[in-house]
Parts: C-alpha cells; structure tokens; sequence
C-alpha cells in the first residue's frame, strides 16, 4: 500500500549515526502506573503542520492505495473494524469500529452478523444507517477499488459485481436490518482474513448517496475526528475536526488533540527538513536525504524515530512484454542487481537489509532464502554478472531496448540510473523515465502505458501472506488497461494461483501449515522471476521540538491524530 520516495543516497557511515535515536516505542503518554494513559485534555488544541513532497492522488478511501493518505485515513473514515490504534505489535490487532462488538460468526465462517453502533454520525450531520454500509460496499466495486478482486471478491455477488462494476447489487451478500440495526454479510467460502480486510481504508463507510465513481479532490463526508476542509494536490490538504465526532471506542478511533491538521505540498525534501528544524513545520512524510542523516542523528537525535517495517522495495518486470517475456531475461536481473548497492542508495545498513524474497522477515511465511546469490545460500552475498550475461545471451534478447521507469526525485533517478547500468552491462540498450512521485504509481499499473520495468515497493496492508502474494501475484489482482492493477508485473500462473488458494484455504483450518506453503509459493514465484526484491526498508520520522506523544503504529505508522503539538 505504501508508495513512499527512496532515502537519499549515502555511504553506510553516514546512517550508522542513526543507531542512537529513539525507536518505535518512543514516548506515548503513561500515568503513574506506566500504563497507557487516557486522553490528555491539557495537549488538545493547535495546527499540525506536515509536509510532502507531492500530493498523493485520489481523496477517496476506497480507491487511494497510498501509505501517504492511509496514513490520514486513520483519523478521518471508519469501517465495520478497525486495527488497534496504539504503539508497537498491537497495533495488529482488528477491533471492532462502526460495529459495536466483534461479529458473530456462523455457516462454518460463512456469515458475519454485525451490529452497528447507536448514535454515530457522519461530518454532514447525517445518521449511520445500516443502508449506508449495503451501498458502501457495492461502492468498493462500482468505483473499481483496486482490492476489489482481491479483498471483496468472496462476498457473494462480488463475481457479478466484478464483471459488471456499474450495475453492482450484493443484495444477497450485504443485508442490512434497519430495525435490528444489522449488517449480515455472506462469503462464498470461509476466510481467516475477512476481518483485517474490513479494517483497511477501502472498506470505509460512506454515505448512501455518495459518487459511484472516484470522487478524486472531492471531500466525502466522514466519522472520525476530522474531516477535510479542503485541498488543492498541487498546495495543501487541510484536515479540521468533525463536529459531530465523538469517542466511542479509544481503541478503533480515539479523541485526537490537534484542532487542525495541514499537509503541505510542493517543497523539496531538504527544504521540508530545514522547515521541522526551525519550528516552522512538525513532520516530514519524505524520508530525509542521506546528506541530512548525520546532523539529524546527532544535533536532533531525540526528534528522530527508526521504525523496522514489514516492507520490500522491489522491481516490477512486465511478465507480457519483450524482454521480460522471457523466464531466462528475468532471471538475468535477479543475478545480476547489487543489492549491496541498492542498500547504500537507500541510506545504509541501519536503513534497510537486502530482500531475496517477497515475503519480508517478521511476516508469517517469511522463509531465510536467496534464489539469486553468487555461491548460494540462505542470504544475499553477491550479484553474479556472468550468470546475467549468460542468461540474456541464452534468452535471445540481447540488444533489445529496456525502459526503466522510476519518480523523478533524485534519490530514484540515482537509483534508475544505477539499474540502467546494470541493463546495459548484460546486454540490453537501456533508457530510464523518470515520471513525477504522484502519478508514477499508476502510470506503471496502467498496460496501456507498456512499461517493461518499474521500480516500486510495497508496504503491508495488513499481516498476512496472502497480502504480498495474493495481492501482487494473483492472477486475479491483474486488470489490463486499468490505473488500479496492483499486479504491475502482469504476472499470471495458473498453477501457483492454484496454490495460493490452496493456502487461503488451508489458512482456516491450520494457520501454521498455510504459513509453510506460502513461504513455498515465495520460492515458486522466485524461480519464474516477475519480481526483484531489492530491500527490506526501515522507516525514519523526523518531528519538530514542539511534537510530543509520538507512537507508532506497526500498521498504519506515526499515528497523527494523537501527537501534541502545544
């Protein structure tokens, strides 16, 4: 889900400094006891001022795919569940949200029964109604939410609402029972992870009337603690408190403290950096150029939070395109990219690890294994050029023409520079384009746009396997011609999607053997090379002096709505 710039580029002396600054359980606020503390009444109030590089696109929940607004989301839109709200490894957890309790569960894991919570209302002044929630999620399909194949597709209906997206009815998939004030919902088979998809900003609930199309800069209404006041991608995005929030659960949506929060677009990086160091803005989304790393991690050492992710940034090999058509042409990028490299552009070792696999370590099914390595073995050594060279000699390819497209920041174009190099040492005749951060994303999802390989990367949605795999893999996730086909290699086997439902299945009954067989299916994916996992990243947030109460969520990350800032 997340799109987020690559670090500058910087010798791994430089980001060792960061070893000192404070992690991910940074400072939430405690009481005497050392528990958590309730809502802190004398932090409320003030402007938190962030800042980005570009705007992130689409306002809508249920089509932005971007950690950049995700990350907003948290404290604006509401879905049946929520994940926890709080620091660290709970932050995993599915509570309930606009659903007063957990659903209960029946027709073997077939049926959800949901009971919506009294009194809540949207930002407009309008009730929550069970009808609200029936047409939101026809709505994931009529505005083609990119998890809508992927997600929702087991809700029965989804088939024809996914063949038919305009004219979606899930009349026997959603039933609302406005009297009992329920929400029924009827899978086609069990799924052990319906709850964390419900917890994920594309299963927001919106109003009944809302556009059954992206509603792009057009604000919907929320539920809360803040609603959009106004934004303009090419400016700012200005987030003021709904007035008819109210707590109902400290765990899905807590109070928030700041009265108001404004994400600014359009400075450079350095220039967001300079901004948080004298006061004049709170937080950079953009992780800090590698030239900074070393005054920050000394002069502002106690604003600086590392936080460990379970993410890789990976190339994306169009799987349906000359070259990379070719088994052999693919496999001759995998051997043949540096990751020790590809580390020391992200900012060093303290910064990022070398990826082998999609899954990355610390998410279930995460197997110790390099497919690509010079002399083999369970971790990333070497790149093997003379394979490479071999494999595009073998492949027929040599001499063909290869676009790279990457953002045109310039830790990226440093990075499709040092790719293009690469390509053009085994064989190819390489060019790189580099696109602006805001529309690379879709640009390289589209088909139509033919692109032959990207760079990109991928940040949980929620953790589970399937959410790399199945996600990114399937065949199903695949949608030509669309700005939403998150599966960008095109990457279509009928038989590991065999196996990934086999192991959804399997996720069910004996969570521990479906873990086994995807880390398997990892590996069967690396043998067809569609992808080329480069790192596995850790996230740096640099906050300005005034910022207190920092948490950082494993799911969503720095949890905005419960910073001080006065």
């Amino acid at each position: 889900m997340a799109r987020k710039a690559l670090p500058g580029i910087a010798l791994i002396t430089t980001s060792l400094i960061l070893a000192g600054c404070s992690g991910s359980s940074s400072t939430p606020a405690t009481s005497a006891s050392g528990s958590t503390a309730g809502f802190q009444s004398q932090h409320k109030g003030g402007t938190l001022k962030l800042l980005a590089k570009s705007a992130a696109g689409s306002l809508d929940p249920q089509v932005n795919y971007t950690l950049q607004y995700w990350q907003l989301y948290q404290a604006m839109y509401d879905g049946l569940m929520a994940f926890k709200k709080v620091d660290g490894q709970a932050s995993f957890t599915p509570v309930p949200d606009l659903a007063e309790a957990a659903p209960q569960v029946s027709d073997g894991g077939k049926t959800y029964v949901f009971k919506l919570r009294q009194g809540i209302k949207f930002s407009t002044g309008a009730a929550l109604t069970t009808d609200d929630v029936v047409a939101s999620f026809e709505r994931i399909f009529k505005v083609s939410s990119p998890t809508a194949g992927t997600f929702y597709n087991g809700i029965v209906g989804a088939d024809a609402c996914l063949t038919k997206p305009a004219t979606c009815s899930l009349a026997k998939g959603v039933v609302g029972d406005a009297t009992a004030g329920t929400v029924t919902i009827h899978l086609t088979a069990p799924d052990s992870e319906f709850l964390y998809k419900l917890a994920v900003p594309h299963a927001s609930i919106l109003p009944k009337g809302s556009p059954a199309k992206d509603a792009g800069t057009t604000p919907l209404p929320t539920t809360g603690p803040y609603m959009v006041a106004s934004y303009d991608p090419n400016r700012e995005l200005k987030m003021v408190r709904n007035p008819n929030f109210s707590e109902w659960s400290h765990d899905a949506e807590p109070q928030a403290y700041p009265d108001e929060i404004d994400e600014s677009f359009g400075l450079t990086v350095e220039a967001e950096v300079t901004a948080v160091q004298n006061g004049q803005a709170d937080w950079v989304f953009d992780p800090p150029p590698a030239d900074r790393l070393n005054e920050l991690g000394t002069t502002y050492a106690s604003q600086v939070h590392v936080n460990p992710l379970t993410a890789f940034w990976y190339l994306a090999l169009n799987t349906n395109l000359a070259p990379f058509n070719n088994e052999a042409a693919r496999q001759a990028i995998s051997w043949a990219v540096d990751r020790a490299a590809v580390v020391r552009l992200y900012g060093g070792t303290n910064l990022a690890q070398p990826a082998c696999t999609i899954l990355p370590p610390g998410l279930p099914g995460h197997v110790d294994s390099c497919a690509y390595t010079a002399g083999g073995g369970a971790t990333w050594s070497a790149p093997d050029l003379a394979k490479a060279k071999q494999l595009v000699q073998q492949s027929g390819t040599a001499g063909q023409e290869v676009g790279v497209v990457v953002q045109d920041d310039t830790v990226n174009k440093a990075m499709g520079e040092y790719l293009q190099s690469v390509l053009n040492e085994i064989g190819y005749q390489a060019t790189l384009k580099p696109l602006s951060a805001d529309i690379q994303f879709t640009y390289i999802q589209n088909t139509k746009n033919k692109v032959q390989l990207s760079l990109t990367s991928w940040y949980q949605d929620y953790p589970a396997a399937s959410d790399f795999i199945n996600v990114l893999l399937s065949c199903a996730s695949f949608h030509p011609g669309s700005d939403s086909s998150i599966n960008i290699s095109g990457f279509c086997d009928k038989g590991i999607d065999g196996q990934i439902q086999q192991a959804l299945t399997l996720a069910r009954t004996d969570p521990q053997a479906a873990d086994k067989l995807w880390g398997q299916i990892d590996q069967a994916i690396m043998a067809k090379a569609p992808v080329v996992p480069l790192i596995n990243p850790k996230l740096v947030d640099f906050t300005s002096k005034r910022v207190g109460n920092y948490q950082f969520s494993k799911q969503f990350y720095m949890l905005v709505s419960q910073l001080w800032v006065q």
